[in-house]
Order: structure tokens, then C-alpha cells, then sequence
């Protein structure tokens, strides 16, 4: 099976389906899939069962492939991510990672400080201090890169595991803000000072710091990020009452 023929399949359906254009409900069949797409039965099989496993439909015996609603997906997910971003939903998307980041990252600095290993306090301040030199300079790409390093570090470095895995949702909310616009020119120099905070505080075991320098980054992560999602709805999953 050509690789990119399933990462085409993928993209295609998985992006109608979160940017709404195949609504909660659509029933597709997959003859009518292969000919839209022009690819094997296989491969739409394979890409429906990816898509299965995001949470995004569901395959109904004698009736088609299923559109479910948004409640239904993997918010953690990626993929599902990185298409809400690119899409209407993109203001609602951030919202809810920036509400997630401001309820871990402090967490985790405050723990990392109470448990990363010596090279990993040692190399977040390296990433902090070359992340100011990129900053400075207008190096966006490069800041991009060192930014996810520095983050990934920090909930790494909580020893918690599931904090951790967090990592994938953090590199497609910084690599979204980037790819859309949404990161000025040149970073504030009181962020690329916070960053810096966060890792001396790291460092130097100092919990509270840490904790306290974390939550002014997400502070001034939300009041940016803001105007971007006035007026979108939330999604609230419904509870099972058994």
C-alpha cells in the first residue's frame, strides 16, 4: 500500500470531518470513497480504521462509515488537533490547549524542579538561554524548535509519565500558533525573561519559583490567544449516568 496514498486519505476525510464539512451523522460507503479519492478499497479501508481509532466514525454494518459528533473524538490526539487548528474550530482548539497547559505546565515545572535529573535542569537552561538568542534575533523557526524542546523538557523532567505524554499536544499548539500566524515577529522580552525564570527555578530546586514563573507564561499565553475564540462554543461530553 502506497504510504502516501493513505496519509492522503487520511488528511482528506479527517479534515472535512473536523472542519465540518462532512457533519456529525454523514453516512459514507467506502465505493463511493474509492472513486472520490481514486485509491484502492485497501487503502480506504485503512484510513477509515485510523480514523476509527481518533474517534471520528464508525462503520455500521449494511449502512456506511458514520460521521460522529466532536464529543466523540480524541481531543489528545494530534491529528485531531492539528485539524481543528487549521480549520473554523481553530479559536475553540486553543482554548480548551490553553486551559490544559495552564492546569499541567506549572504542575510539572513545580515538580521537575522537585525531581529532573541534574542534565536535564542543565539543558533546560541552555534551551532557555539560546531560546532568548533566537528570540532576539527574529529566528522564529529556530525559536519554534527550541521552544517544544524547552516545554517537552519540563514535563518530562515532573517524572510524572502521564504529564509526559502531553508532549504531542504541546509541539502542535506552539507549531499552529507559528504555521497560522499567531506568534508575533519577535517574542516579549518578559516571555523569553519567564522562560528563563522557569529554568532557574528548575535548576536551583525551587518549586514555588518554578510553579509561579510557569503560570506567567500561561497568563500571558491565554490573554494573547484570546481574541481568538470569542463567541466559540464549547464541547461538553455527556456524562454516563450508569
Amino acid at each position: 500500500m502506497s504510504t502516501s496514498l493513505h496519509h492522503r486519505a487520511v488528511e482528506h476525510l479527517g479534515t472535512r470531518i473536523v472542519g465540518g464539512k462532512l457533519p456529525s451523522g454523514h453516512v459514507m460507503l467506502a465505493e463511493h470513497l474509492e472513486d472520490e479519492l481514486n485509491v484502492s478499497r485497501s487503502v480506504v479501508r485503512e484510513a477509515v480504521r485510523v480514523l476509527q481509532s481518533l474517534g471520528l466514525v464508525e462503520t455500521i454494518k449494511r449502512v456506511g462509515i458514520r460521521v460522529l459528533p466532536a464529543h466523540r473524538w480524541n481531543p489528545f490526539d494530534p491529528l485531531v488537533i492539528r485539524w481543528r487548528l487549521a480549520g473554523d474550530g481553530r479559536g475553540a482548539q486553543l482554548r480548551s490547549l490553553a486551559e490544559l497547559r495552564s492546569a499541567v505546565e506549572p504542575v510539572a515545572a513545580e515538580l521537575a524542579a522537585a525531581n529532573a535529573p541534574d542534565s536535564m535542569r542543565r539543558e533546560l537552561l541552555e534551551i532557555a538561554l539560546a531560546m532568548r538568542d533566537a528570540g532576539r534575533s527574529g529566528d522564529m523557526p529556530r525559536f519554534l524548535d527550541l521552544d517544544i524542546r524547552f516545554h517537552a523538557l519540563v514535563l518530562s523532567g515532573s517524572g510524572n509519565e502521564m504529564f509526559a505524554n502531553l508532549i504531542g499536544q504541546v509541539t502542535e499548539t506552539l507549531t499552529g500558533r507559528t504555521v497560522h500566524g499567531l506568534m508575533p515577529e519577535h517574542p516579549k522580552e518578559a516571555a523569553l525573561q519567564w522562560h528563563l525564570d522557569v529554568a532557574h527555578a528548575i535548576g536551583s530546586g525551587d518549586a514555588g519559583k518554578a510553579r509561579e514563573a510557569s503560570m506567567r507564561i500561561m497568563k500571558e499565553t491565554i490573554a494573547d490567544l484570546e481574541p481568538t475564540w470569542q463567541g466559540q462554543p464549547r464541547v461538553f461530553v455527556p456524562v454516563d449516568r450508569r
